[in-house]
Order: C-alpha cells, then sequence, then structure tokens
C-alpha cells in the first residue's frame, strides 16, 4: 500500500461476480474462462493489475466469477509524448505559433501557453514540434467498468437472450437474464455498473439448500469459503468437476465397478448443478438383453447419468446418478431417478425388438427413397458406388472372395439408418446394423465390417478390424471425397462442412498402419470411375489433397520437414512402404556421405531441368572421354545393381547406403567434366548418365530435399 493522502493508490484483491438464471451447460467452461480472463487482461492492460497477477475464474450453473490479485486502486500517471508537425508549419518566420499549431493543440486540451515548454526532436532533416504530457491513471472504478463492459462483450454466447429491466423499458441482451453483480476491492464495494445492475457485496447461494438466502460477502478474498459455507455452492468449475469425479470413482467403488469414461459428459454435468451429491441407482436386468451401446447412450444423452460397466467393460443394471441436492434420506431421490429412466429404456428395447423384425437386406432397396446429397443422388445409389470400389478394393486385398464379401457389407452398410433405432440415435449407425447383421446370420466378418465401416470417425479412433471392414471403410470415404470434389465442395481455409479433411486422414490411416499394399493412384481412379461424369480435374485435386494430409499425419508422427519431403515427392504408389522409406532416409541422413550426395542431386535434378528434351536415352561408352565421367559410369554400374536389388526387396535402408560409395566419383566428376560441352553427342551422353545417376539416386526417395 502506498503513503497516506488523499491520491493514495491502495492494492487490494479484487472480486467481481454476475449472477445469473442457468447458464446453458454445453457452454459454462468456456464462459467462466472467457469471462474470468478478458476481465483480467483489461485490467492489466490498463496498468491496474500487474501483468503476473493471478486470476481465478469461477463459474457455476448461476454465476460466473473472476479473482484477480494485487489490483490496484488507481493506475501509475503515464508520460505521452504528442508528436506534433514541423517547425516551419508551427511557427511563423518571427517564432510564433501558426493558426494550425494551436488548433492542433487546442484538440489535445492545451492552449498557447503550452508553445515554450514544447520540445523540437530533428527527425531526418526536418526539425519537428512535440508535446509532453502526463495522463491520469484511471482509477479502479473507471477501469473495471471498461474491463467488464469488454467482457461482456466477448463472451462466446451461443445464443443471445433479449430482456426487460424492471422499469419495463430498458432491454438488455445478455446469454441469460442478470440478477446480481458484486464487485470488491479487499472489502471495498467498487462503484460499477452492468447489464443494469449496480454492484453492491451481495450474492445468492443454492436454491435450496442454501443457510440463508442471500450471502453478505465479506471481502474479495472470502467468496469461495463464504459461497461453500453460507451458501452450499462450490463456485469453481475445476474444483466442483474433481469433486464429481473423487465422488463418481467412490460410489462405483462401493459397487465393485467403474463409471464410463467421458469427459464432456462430466463438464456437463459439472455444469448442471452447484452442489454434487453422486447416488447409486439400479434399472431392471432384463434390459442388458438390449445392446449396451443402446442403453449407454440413453442414459448419457437423456438423462446424463454415469453408467457403471465392470471389469470387463460390459454394462450392469446400474448407475449413478449427480444430484443437485443432499437430503437426509435420498431414497426419493434414487427412486425418481430410476422411474424416470425404465421408459426410456424400454423405448430402446421397443426399437431393437421392432427392427429385428426386418432383415437388413430387406431394407437395402429403402436407400432410394433417400435423399444423400441433392447433385450426388440418392443413399441407394451412393451404396451401389460404395459397392463397386469395395469390391474392387477386396480384389486387390485378397482375390475374389475377399470382393465378395466386401460388396456384401457395403450392400448393407447403409441399411440401419433406416432402422428406429438409429432414427431415435444417429450415433448408433453402423453399430447397430452389426448388431441386426448377426441377427440376421450374417457371418461375423461382414457384421463387423459393417459395424467398423465409419472408422477411424476422428483422431485416434481404432481402425476397422478385419480385412472386409478396411475395404468397405476405405470405399466409403474415398465415395465421399471423390463425389464431393467432384461437385466442387472442397474445404476452403477452416470450413470444411463435409469433414473431408478427416475423411483424408482415415484413408491415409487405413493404408499405412495396416500396411494394406494398395497403389494410391489407382484407388483414387477407381472412386471417381464409380460415378458417371467425368472428373480428371477433380481426381487430381483429391491426389493433391491427400498428399498435403499426408505431409501433416507424417509430421505428427514426429519426422522433421526434409525426411517427409524427402518421401513424399518421390511419389510412392503404395503408401504402406512409406514408414521405412523415412526410416532408411533418417539413416542415411546420418551418413557422413549424405551431404554431399544430397547437394549433388539436387545440382543434377536442375542440370536435367534445364537441358531440353531431347537430350540423354542411352549411354555410349565409347564417348565418355575424361577420366572422372569413366570412374562415375563405373562406380554407378557396380553400386546401381546392389541398390535396385535391395530396393526390390523392400530393404530400402541398404539401397540408400549402397549408394553412399557414389561420393567421390560424383564430387570429382562435377569438378573436373563440363556437362554442357560444345560438341552435341558429347553433351547428351553426360547428361543421360546424369539421368542414370539421378533415377538410381532417387528410388526410395527425393534426396535433393535433404540438401540444406
Amino acid at each position: 500500500m502506498a503513503g497516506g493522502g488523499m491520491n493514495a493508490v491502495h492494492v487490494k484483491n479484487l472480486l467481481v461476480e454476475l449472477f445469473v438464471e442457468e447458464l446453458p451447460p454445453k457452454a459454462l467452461r468456456a464462459l467462466g474462462e472467457a469471462y474470468a480472463h478478458g476481465l483480467a487482461a483489461s485490467l492489466k492492460s490498463q496498468g491496474l493489475a500487474p501483468a503476473d497477477a493471478k486470476v481465478t475464474a469461477f463459474a457455476s450453473p448461476r454465476r460466473l466469477a473472476v479473482h484477480v490479485e494485487r489490483v490496484s486502486s488507481r493506475a501509475t500517471d503515464r508520460a505521452v509524448q504528442h508528436k506534433l508537425m514541423p517547425v516551419p508549419v508551427a511557427l511563423d518566420a518571427s517564432g510564433a505559433p501558426t493558426a494550425a499549431l494551436l488548433k492542433k493543440l487546442a484538440a489535445l486540451g492545451a492552449d498557447a501557453a503550452a508553445v515554450s515548454q514544447l520540445r523540437r526532436v530533428v527527425e531526418g532533416k526536418a526539425e519537428v514540434l512535440y508535446l509532453d504530457s502526463t495522463v491520469a491513471g484511471a482509477t479502479l472504478a473507471e477501469g473495471l467498468e471498461v474491463a467488464l463492459h469488454g467482457a461482456l462483450a466477448k463472451l462466446p454466447i451461443p445464443k443471445v437472450m433479449s430482456y426487460q429491466l424492471a422499469d419495463g423499458w430498458t432491454q438488455v441482451h445478455f446469454v441469460r437474464p442478470a440478477h446480481g453483480l458484486v464487485a470488491l476491492h479487499g472489502t471495498d464495494v467498487v462503484p460499477v455498473a452492468a447489464l443494469g445492475l449496480v454492484a453492491g457485496r451481495t450474492t445468492q447461494g443454492h436454491r435450496f439448500e442454501a443457510a440463508q438466502p442471500r450471502v453478505n460477502l465479506r471481502d474479495a478474498d472470502s467468496y469461495d469459503m463464504q459461497l461453500r459455507d453460507e451458501g452450499a455452492v462450490i463456485p469453481g468449475f475445476e474444483a466442483r468437476r474433481g469433486e464429481i469425479e473423487r465422488q463418481l470413482a467412490e460410489a462405483a467403488g462401493r459397487e465393485g465397478l467403474r463409471p464410463i469414461d467421458d469427459p464432456a459428459l462430466l463438464d456437463e454435468v459439472t455444469a448442471l448443478v452447484e452442489r454434487p451429491n453422486v447416488l447409486a441407482c439400479r434399472f431392471d436386468e432384463e434390459f442388458l438383453a438390449v445392446p449396451q451401446e443402446c442403453l449407454i447412450l440413453t442414459m448419457k444423452a437423456n438423462q446424463k447419468y454415469f453408467p457403471l460397466l465392470d471389469a470387463a467393460g460390459r454394462l450392469t443394471h446400474r448407475f449413478l446418478v449427480v444430484s443437485n441436492i443432499r437430503p437426509d434420506d435420498p431414497a426419493a431421490v434414487i427412486q425418481g431417478n430410476e422411474r424416470v429412466v425404465r421408459p426410456r429404456l424400454a423405448d430402446a428395447k421397443f426399437f431393437f425388438d421392432q427392427d429385428r423384425r426386418k432383415r437388413l437386406v430387406d431394407r437395402v432397396a429403402g436407400l432410394h427413397k433417400v435423399v444423400y446429397h441433392n447433385r450426388l443422388g440418392s443413399q441407394g445409389e451412393r451404396m451401389e458406388r460404395v459397392r463397386r470400389i469395395a469390391h474392387a478394393i477386396g480384389l486387390a486385398l485378397g482375390g475374389p472372395a475377399l470382393a465378395a464379401a466386401a460388396d456384401v457389407a457395403a450392400m448393407l452398410a447403409k441399411a440401419d439408418l433406416l432402422t428406429d433405432m438409429v432414427g431415435e440415435f444417429p450415433e448408433l449407425q453402423g453399430i447397430m446394423g452389426g448388431y441386426y447383421a448377426r441377427h440376421d446370420g450374417e457371418p461375423e466378418d461382414i457384421a463387423l465390417a459393417i459395424e467398423d465401416h465409419y472408422r477411424p470417425r476422428f483422431a485416434g479412433d481404432a481402425l476397422p478390424r478385419n480385412a472386409v471392414g478396411l475395404a468397405v471403410a476405405l470405399a466409403d470415404k474415398l465415395e465421399t471425397l471423390a463425389g464431393l470434389f467432384g461437385i466442387g465442395q472442397v474445404p476452403t481455409g477452416d470450413k470444411d462442412p463435409f469433414a473431408l479433411r478427416r475423411h483424408a486422414l482415415g484413408v491415409i490411416r487405413m493404408l499405412i498402419e495396416p500396411e494394406l499394399a494398395l497403389d494410391v493412384h489407382q484407388l483414387v481412379g477407381e472412386a471417381f470411375r464409380a460415378f458417371a461424369a467425368d472428373h480428371g480435374q477433380a481426381q487430381a485435386e483429391v491426389g493433391y489433397f491427400l498428399r498435403e494430409r499426408l505431409t501433416g499425419y507424417l509430421r505428427e508422427q514426429g519426422y522433421n520437414a526434409q525426411e517427409v519431403e524427402a518421401v513424399v515427392e518421390a511419389r510412392p504408389e503404395r503408401w504402406c512402404e512409406i514408414p521405412r522409406r523415412l526410416a532408411a532416409v533418417r539413416a542415411f541422413a546420418a551418413l557422413p556421405e549424405a551431404a554431399s550426395l544430397a547437394a549433388a542431386n539436387k545440382r543434377v535434378g536442375n542440370i536435367l531441368r534445364k537441358s531440353d528434351a531431347s537430350a540423354g536415352g542411352e549411354i555410349d561408352a565409347s564417348l565418355l572421354r575424361e577420366p572422372a565421367e569413366l570412374a562415375l559410369h563405373q562406380a554407378l554400374q557396380q553400386a546401381r545393381p546392389q541398390a535396385d536389388g535391395a530396393f526390390e526387396r523392400g530393404d530400402y535402408t541398404a539401397s540408400l547406403q549402397a549408394l553412399a560409395v557414389l561420393k567421390a566419383p560424383v564430387d570429382a566428376f562435377f569438378d573436373a567434366v563440363m556437362v554442357n560441352a560444345e560438341d552435341a553427342a558429347l553433351r547428351r551422353n553426360r547428361l543421360a548418365l546424369l539421368q542414370g545417376l539421378h533415377a538410381a539416386m532417387n528410388r526410395v526417395a527425393d534426396l535433393s530435399r535433404l540438401a540444406a
């Protein structure tokens, strides 16, 4: 704290709370963070709080609050330099101020008396006048008003409400109606206003469980403790989330079970309660005959319950509820939740029983009545395209038997879109198809393929579990890419409404991770051949799009930019080979000869690009005159069979290392031989030698990319 006097600056902690009606739960965490850090950032930028001041965010269903340490009651004054104008413009011949200078001074709040205090500064060839002044630091009341309005204006509000204040006249726009504002600097109320509210020191606790309906806050630092003790509220989002997590684990542990792991559900429940109380409930075991995915989803999505799993990960007939009240006898709360969940589970059982009365194959015809895209036809037409692509992939991967299985799985894969269960829970598409296929007596590999054909659905998701599933999933994603690129629906900037980047990454992962020996160019061509229209340009765009995503994927795997570029620019047809090629490039780059050979490779590439098209061809040994070119030719003839043999065996590391012996003859060649000789025959022969060298060196990767 500074010394006494009227303008003494007091440094204390600050608490600002906005009390509102129930906030949207899925947005609460983001709203709390944005409110706290937006307000604190403004105070820091105004000089009212130090840059390293600790900021604590609070967010509960009915409040947004922030605690900022070491906030000053008044910001320090700031020295400001105002650049005015060149001296010849500011002063006349006698040195008197011109009208232009006086006008400028007046605009800055100064008068003619300030002329004698102006400072002259030489800037380049001109002399310029400056006015030095001091701007008084903002008071906390002024600065907090600015910070509060700024933070509220920038909140990531999903949907704004409009409501009237008590005067029946003033309209306010905010995420939910606000009913209270607290602003405490230490023990003192800061006189600010926002959303039609004037700041005080009183807030409200839990609707039903607070000791008193209103909590009078003693000071900024007592906020958390007083709300817990008097208001029966845990105001901090993270603290409340941690308490729920602890109670869930404890309650599940008593049953010898574990709660389902779902961070998004945990966040949402944290945003729904102010005083969490976890209670154990159960439902009738007869419902366990329904696929557990259906039961888990209905409990999570509709009721915000935490299903309990056994040690093997199987659903049990028990679940946990996070209540917002703590009655002495929780029996009524438990029974109420058990009563509410029963009709939900009964609906799921009804859908499951009804759906199984009709075979998947009998639903396929109905896909022709469902629109997929107004320019790409129906789901039925799409299914036929996916079948064709999946059959071709199956043929390439495993012959006629795999092709036939992939064809059946692709035909049935979308049929569950017409079931009641998927109509109610779209998230279960594919999963329900697998259950219904098993019920219909389809082989397990086809049921698994139907279940898995949307995989991978997100980064880190599991891949399809068998070859049939991989064929159908690849076909499904490639058809999507070909169709949408074909009609110009390509991702732009951060806009990707059809998730085509995710589809491309899925294709890449399915080719590389299970090491599928498929030609990417042929795959993309097969996808486009499934469409009637000719999309030559779009096909090239999809190829480029996949390579771009491939580069990003490989960088995320830990390879550096040079290694990735070297391999991707060599355009390998089979991407399953890429990890081995990258390992070979990394091993080659560690050799002492690598830098010199990479630089030479880059030089050779430049020479060949600049040479005329007729240059090169077969090497005529009789035209090799210089000792250095003879030596290079001989070294290449000895090294190339070894490098090519290793390449054909798939031993890319050995293939590249076999070329290391070329360093000395290549260096000697460039030191002693003029490639662009005046004699046309000599020139063509030397270019042919370089073409052979270039081809030998770049089979595994474009080594020029390793050059510094």
